[in-house]
């Protein structure tokens, strides 16, 4: 409670005491003193209003200034100066620009100090426009009416016309300070400018610079975003004092250049020197770490992160759940979420929209499309994932549900939702319905389609066994076909048994992408099929002779959070001859319910018999008899193979989970397969 003021304060008392309140914080005391003043002039009101801004509270700056304005009383430059900082600080636009009217309608517009300030908070309300027009009506400008400019423009995202300011800056005879070159130097930095960051480090040098802090750390982030990672170190060694910025830049630039093993050992040192990490310091390791493949240290350093007393933030979250459908890690993924729903993180659409993906690439598209529905908002990229997901799981009709839905949510649309859309209508050969919505895409949204958009209606029209009509669709591409539109065409081929088709698209194929051992064996394959036997072998040469080897396949599943793979003939799995046995005992029950091997989908030249043999021995069914043998009631087995599935292995888990009474889900290198009843979601086109 506070201690009672004298009554009846002669006003110059007032005024004093209420500066003196103000400048020490004490805002309480100072407005309740101001309350008792009976008519408070101009004076006590800047006072009272700056001390709130002074001290962080510019909410209640701006609702002082409303009030002061409902009493008519006209502001002066002093008043409109400390509510421009209130302005900015809130990025609050409405009353920037009344603001803005305000100080033209009294003739404060030539101030130069308020119109530097407002220069700022239009820049902090992210309104060039209004920045601009501030800057262009002062009579006289100083390095901080340039610097304001320039920094306005990098923080709205306009690096290109930042540098042109400060080029017109220096143009105009006024020499950049500390604070131009810090706030122009991230502009180099995005846009990778590095000789423009090399002459900028040498006028810092020349006017000795180099020991604030902020103009290093933004040479150290210029040389690191450009991966001139010595001379990054050189800048970051000679920095006479460093804040953790300035640590975290160099930091992320090990990681941005593959260098794992130096970042750690950075991390290590920052830790051994005592340096006060942040957030962004335990961000930029794990984060590092993930993006090089070093998932274990990542998971490792997340339990220091805990350990330290730093909690994971959406931040963490949305770096870490690409590492969850990387590993195909469902448990880890779930875990990540039960934490993103303990500390209230669900808000975040971010990690929301992260969590979307990570289900949907773990195979688990129904807690994918919970979490969707559960987002209380959902934007472009949210939408998107969700019909991705959609599309890559064969589900087409609920992928153009979702496009209409969106939609109706006024959601504008991109490049990546036609493409996810289209997709979606060719894995379930809705030929029209992709036709109609290729067709929106310049008309009705204004995106232009891209050359992924023509390969989609490549393999829309493919799929559904227009293969003449593709062929010409590919013929009249205004741009360069992509092997993917040659590819899904060659894909179709084999379906349709189209032989002479299938050799132009392999052609195509074979110079465009002479190095991918998937068309010579797809072709291989085609030919095989048709007893085109010679050509099959010409087929197979030219791969050997151009030196392309196929890729091994190998298939994995993870039980009990542990991953175990398989490659073909594989017996190196403890349970290995439990898991032989069980596949010869399940291949006559498969032929007892009308199962054939497909022969065709073995290459080497060896009898019918070893043929059968080694088709038994793949390493998608290896993968699953052990996921059947590790059941332990569960209903649902995941396999992941690097490889497009085999034509036989793919007939073969049909059978298999019909007599198991299982769902098997298999997610090879293009889209995830269900199988459940004898059926396949693929339609069996894959």
């Amino acid at each position: 409670m506070l201690s009672k003021l004298p009554a009846n304060v002669p006003s110059h008392l007032s005024l004093r005491l209420l500066k003196i309140y103000c400048n020490s914080g004490d805002l309480q005391r100072a407005r309740h003193l101001f309350d008792q003043i009976p008519h408070p002039d101009l004076r006590a009101w800047t006072v009272l209003i700056s001390g709130h801004t002074r001290h962080g509270f510019p909410k209640e700056s701006i609702k002082l200034y409303t009030s002061l304005r409902a009493r008519q009383i006209d502001p002066d430059n002093l008043l409109l100066l400390s509510v421009a900082k209130a302005c900015a600080s809130l990025g609050d636009l409405r009353n920037a620009k009344e603001l803005h009217y305000e100080a033209i309608r009294f003739g404060f517009h030539s101030d130069i100090a308020l119109g530097n300030a407002m220069v700022d908070m239009f820049g902090k309300c992210k309104y060039v426009e209004g920045a601009r027009q501030v800057f262009d009506d002062m009579p006289a400008k100083d390095v901080v009416s340039w610097t304001s400019l320039c920094s306005c423009y990098v923080n709205c995202g306009l690096p290109r016309q930042g540098l042109v300011a400060f080029r017109e800056m220096g143009l105009n005879g006024v020499r950049p300070n500390a604070v131009t070159v810090s706030s122009i130097l991230p502009a180099c930095s995005e846009l990778k400018y590095l000789n423009l960051g090399r002459e900028i480090h040498g006028f810092v040098v020349k006017h000795a610079m180099e020991e604030n802090v902020f103009v290093s750390s933004a040479l150290v982030n210029i040389y690191a975003s450009c991966l001139s990672i010595k001379q990054a170190q050189m800048v970051f060694d000679m920095m006479p004092q460093r804040d953790v910025v300035s640590w975290n830049v160099l930091l992320t630039a090990y990681f941005l250049n593959r260098d794992c093993e130096k970042g750690i050992a950075l991390f290590c040192r920052m830790r051994r020197e005592g340096v006060k990490l942040d957030g962004a310091s335990w961000n930029a390791v794990i984060g590092g770490c993930l993006n090089n493949g070093q998932t274990e240290q990542a998971l490792k350093m997340l339990g220091q992160m805990q350990e330290s007393g730093f909690k994971p933030n959406q931040i963490t979250i949305t770096s870490l759940l690409p590492a969850c459908k990387d590993l195909e890690s469902l448990r880890a993924g779930k875990e990540v979420h039960s934490y993103i729903f303990r500390n209230c993180l669900m808000e975040d659409l971010a990690t929301t929209t992260a969590l979307v993906s990570m289900y949907a690439k773990c195979g688990e598209l129904e807690l994918s499309r919970r979490v969707f529905d559960m987002m209380p908002r959902r934007d472009t990229v949210a939408w998107n994932t969700m019909i991705i997901a959609n599309s890559m799981h064969g589900n087409g009709e609920e992928a153009l549900l979702l496009f209409r839905k969106m939609l109706d949510s006024w959601v504008k649309p991109n490049s990546v939702t036609f493409t996810g859309v289209l997709c979606g209508c060719s894995h379930s050969r809705l030929v029209d319905e992709g036709i109609m919505v290729f067709d929106s895409m310049r008309r009705d949204h204004s995106v232009e389609p891209d050359a992924d958009h023509y390969s989609c209606m490549v393999d829309v029209l493919s799929r559904a066994g227009h293969l003449e009509e593709a062929y010409q669709f590919i013929r009249r591409m205004p741009m360069e076909p992509t092997p993917g539109a040659w590819g899904a065409l060659l894909g179709a081929c084999r379906v349709h048994k189209n032989v002479d088709l299938a050799k132009i698209a392999a052609n195509r194929l074979f110079e465009i992408e002479p190095d991918n051992p998937g068309n010579y064996v797809l072709l291989s394959n085609i030919l095989v099929t048709a007893k085109r036997w010679e050509e099959a072998s010409e087929t197979r040469k030219l791969m050997r002779d151009r030196g392309v080897t196929k890729t091994p396949g190998c298939s994995w599943i993870q039980l009990r959070n542990r991953v175990y793979s398989f490659v073909a003939g594989d017996r190196s799995n403890e349970r290995s001859e439990e898991i032989y046995k069980f596949l010869v005992e399940m291949g006559e029950r498969m032929r007892l319910a009308g199962y054939v091997p497909n022969t065709d989908f073995v290459l080497q030249d060896v009898d019918q018999e070893e043929k059968v043999g080694i088709l038994c021995n793949h390493s998608e069914k290896l993968a699953v008899a052990f996921g059947v043998l590790n059941l332990n009631g569960e209903s649902t087995i995941r396999v992941f193979k690097n490889l497009r599935i085999c034509g036989d292995c793919h007939n073969a888990i049909k059978f298999m989970a019909k007599i198991v009474g299982v769902q098997i889900i298999v997610r090879d290198s293009l889209r995830f397969h269900h199988f459940k009843d004898g059926d396949c979601s693929c339609r069996d086109f894959w």
